[in-house]
């Protein structure tokens, strides 16, 4: 799986790039049909604490998935979107028809 990780109004982070990068190994080595990821890492102001935003989209065969949260923190909210990107790849699995 080919990943690609970008930083939006914000400096680079190697620690957060090796972070997403060990979490989404992880979801391609159960979902092997997975051919890309595309992170985006973006920091907002917000009242409430929240305001670290990570966006994935994955790419597959199919329609593409994609999933987004907003946490205090980037690691909470990275690991929240693969949450949320497992359920939908979990339904998609579902959905294949294994051809004979």
């Amino acid at each position: 799986m080919k990943t690609n990780i970008q930083f939006i109004k914000m400096p680079t982070s190697e620690s957060m790039t090796i972070f997403a990068k060990k979490k989404l190994d992880k979801l391609s080595k159960k979902y092997h049909w997975i051919i890309k990821a595309e992170v985006f890492y973006k920091l907002e102001k917000d009242p409430k604490g929240k305001g670290k935003i990570c966006e994935i989209q994955l790419s597959l065969n199919g329609p593409r998935i994609f999933a987004s949260s907003s946490e205090p923190s980037f690691e909470g909210a990275t690991d929240k979107t693969i949450r949320d990107l497992r359920k939908q790849l979990k339904k998609r699995k579902k959905e294949i028809i294994p051809h004979s």
